[in-house]
């Protein structure tokens, strides 16, 4: 979780706009439940009155309901209205004045009402005080403290009834006055209706920006992930290549990336949305005074234990599966690359075998999680279905006994729905947390893990200690062990492959000679003594710098997905048109160029494999020559031509690389019988160097190699 957070600290600013963007989304969703309550309630039930406190009046209502107010109280309903015309007219606008009047007001409509119903209204009551010789004041004394009486009776459990028989005194004042009902009561629908409009097309504006600005947070993430893993790994030395698997690193590029993209996406849409949702539905929840609070704590205790049992089930299930995933990827991949030899040694059915026990386990994982998963929602619908008829239960008794309405009712069940929603997404996200959790660990393993090989510290820097480099390369008692690994591969190797010569390195299978000229490149770094050119440790080039100097052809030609001619000017863009045809020529690669359609154009498909094993060879020999570097490093690169092809290569070879330093790795003697120096391997020491004619005559390894592979006519009796 840590790690994803740190994926999301750059883009904080992008990050904050989305939860504001979820605020606005969070409160327009958070309002249209009351709206909704508002409909019922007020727009059909009271008929589109808002408050007991009327618009306007007459002034005998005014009169009679100053009678059960107080003197203080009745200054304040005066103060409230002007007189215009025949009516009194609402001028007040504080919000909290008006509730006062609200509050003040309901007891005093709810008895004037019951009274008109019975037939004696206020005016009966005042001739009935003047026959008993009562004042208007000693009347209007009696009758508040009957109104006290009541209120002490019956408490504020009558409020929300008090209130509807005054919404109902209120509407016969309007009636009274000429209002038209109908027309009050559509002119509030609309108004209502059209808050609710309004409020949704925001909520879906907010809702669409923030999906977008997360997804883009998101594929940001992505991007800038495999960006820096592919960066990393194409600084790995090949220590670090063999710790990771290929196919665990393509995995990690691709589906551990894709994985932790998709949490991000929750993360901001959902992770950010739901504790604003649920806050926000508990506090107004708290505000519709319906007395049913206890059913939320019923449902969130209810989710949490479930939340709980899936997480201790799924867990371990879901940190397992891209192991899974990576043994199947491993499993392909080999089956693939070898599916040749293994047609050849009819092990189809074996390798079937093998796939189908990767591909079981996978599936027999992924099936017990979905299954988990798919459980989920239909617990969950089943709880909020509860949850639904237990508040309806519950409700029902609140507005049969008068102490709830039904639009009160109705915005308790939609805020405890999208509490419950709350936690359900939060839910969601916690069974997909550790599964990126897994990912984002698995890609910062590759991220954290140090580069054995790397250039060398300010200072100590020597690129530009050589005006002209001649590259002259030595070993100097140079030993090599590999990671891990008991014994040294290599073991005090020294010698000098000087500029306009060439060097081979022969030896039997497993000797060693190909880990050897790795060690120039700095593939793997020596493990004792140095390699220098021209006399700096190549520790101390940069890895530009030091390839620069080299021209590598590996001993399986690589080529790259695009043309002949991208290919062959791999080498760098200042390669020139000129340079790429005589590269070709030399490596006699030119003729089978040229028969060719579109000729330098001809498209390479990946690895290519359109081409022939000699001609990938042959290209990749070009591909060297057309760099016109000062070291050429051939690990064993002729063994797929033909000894025609050969002997002119190496002829033209000759020719071109006067200057530099040819160090050569070879299985065939024919290929370096003319090679100024011959270093001869034997199990990782030096058996002999000199040229063919003096290790014929001095060192038994060399003799035993070249009587394996000459005849006795061109061994012309040497060592015989």
């Amino acid at each position: 979780m840590l790690n994803i957070l740190r994926y999301l600290k750059r883009h904080a600013l992008l990050v904050l706009a989305v939860f504001a963007l979820l605020c606005v989304q969070a409160f327009c969703d958070l309002s249209l439940p009351q709206y909704t309550s508002d409909i019922v309630d007020v727009g059909i039930q009271q008929g589109g009155i808002q408050r007991v406190t009327p618009d306007q009046m007459r002034p005998a209502t005014l009169e009679s309901l100053t009678l059960f107010l107080s003197d203080e109280d009745e200054a304040a309903l005066r103060g409230a209205y002007t007189l215009e015309g025949e009516a009194y007219v609402l001028t007040e606008t504080d919000p909290d004045a008006l509730d006062a009047l609200d509050h003040m007001l309901g007891l005093p409509m709810a008895a004037l009402y019951q009274m008109e119903q019975q037939g004696t209204g206020p005016e009966a009551l005042e001739e009935m005080a003047g026959q008993l010789g009562l004042t208007r004041a000693q009347l209007k004394e009696q009758l508040q403290g009957r109104l006290e009486e009541a209120a002490e009776e019956y408490g504020a459990v009558t409020d929300q009834m008090t209130d509807q028989v005054a919404v109902l005194f209120v509407r016969g004042e309007y009636e009274a006055l000429g209002v038209d009902m109908d027309a009050y009561q559509q002119h509030y629908l609309l108004v209502t209706g059209g808050k609710m409009l309004a409020l949704t097309l925001l909520m879906v504006a907010a809702a669409i920006l923030a999906g977008m600005l997360a997804s883009r947070v998101a594929a940001s993430v992505g991007m800038e992930l495999r960006g820096q893993v592919f960066r990393k790994v194409v600084s790995f030395s090949s220590a670090e290549i063999d710790r990771f698997s290929t196919a665990s690193l393509i995995t990690r590029s691709t589906n551990d990336i894709q994985q932790i993209q998709m949490v991000v996406v929750m993360l901001l849409r959902l992770v950010l949305y739901a504790p604003i949702i649920g806050i926000g539905g508990v506090i107004r929840v708290a505000t519709t005074r319906t007395g049913m609070g206890w059913i939320i704590g019923v449902a969130v205790g209810v989710l949490l234990a479930l939340i709980a049992v899936l997480m201790a089930v799924a867990m371990p299930k879901f940190k397992k599966m891209q192991t899974l995933i990576d043994r199947v990827n491993l499993v392909s991949r080999e089956i693939l690359t070898g599916l040749p030899v293994i047609r050849a040694f009819s092990r189809e059915e074996y390798e079937e075998a093998r796939f189908d026990r990767a591909n079981r386990d996978l599936m027999s994982t992924q099936l017990f999680t979905n299954r988990t998963m798919s459980m989920m929602m239909p617990v969950m619908m089943l709880i909020m279905n509860g949850i639904s008829v237990l508040i309806v239960w519950a409700g029902a008794h609140g507005v049969d006994l008068g102490t709830m309405q039904v639009g009160d009712m109705i915005a308790f069940i939609t805020y405890t729905m999208q509490i419950v929603m709350a936690f359900l997404m939060i839910s969601v996200v916690s069974i997909m947390l550790p599964r990126a959790g897994v990912s984002a660990k698995r890609i910062q393993e590759v991220l954290d893990t140090p580069v054995s090989i790397r250039d060398p510290e300010e200072g100590k820097n020597q690129d530009g200690a050589h005006q002209t480099w001649r590259g002259e390369v030595s070993f100097e008692d140079v030993s090599f062990r590999y990671p891990d690994a008991q014994a040294d591969v290599l073991e005090h190797i020294s010698f000098t492959a000087k500029p306009g010569e060439t060097t081979a390195i022969i030896g039997s299978t497993g000797s060693g000679k190909s880990t050897l000229l790795n060690l120039i490149p700095r593939f793997f770094d020596v493990s004792y003594g140095r390699i220098t050119i021209d006399g700096v440790d190549i520790r101390d080039l940069s890895l530009h710098k030091l390839h620069d100097l080299l021209g590598y052809v590996p001993q399986k030609g690589v080529l790259f997905s695009g043309t002949i001619e991208s290919n062959l000017k791999f080498g760098g863009a200042d390669i020139t048109d000129q340079a790429m045809d005589q590269a070709a020529d030399i490596a006699q690669a030119a003729e089978f160029i040229q028969g060719k359609p579109e000729g330098y154009q001809t498209p390479i498909a990946q690895g290519g494999t359109n081409v022939s094993g000699g001609q990938k060879q042959r290209l990749s020999i070009a591909r060297a020559v057309a760099k016109d570097p000062k070291v050429y490093l051939f690990d064993d690169s002729f063994s797929a031509l033909d000894y025609k092809t050969d002997a002119a290569l190496r002829a033209a070879l000759g020719k071109r690389v006067k200057d530099a330093a040819v160090i050569i790795v070879a299985q065939r003697i024919s290929t370096i019988l003319h090679a100024q120096q011959i270093v001869v391997l034997d199990e990782g020491k030096v058996a002999g160097i000199g040229t063919h004619e003096e290790l014929m005559a001095s060192c038994p390894t060399y003799q035993e190699i070249a009587r394996s592979q000459l005849s006795e006519s061109e061994l012309g009796g040497v060592g015989a």
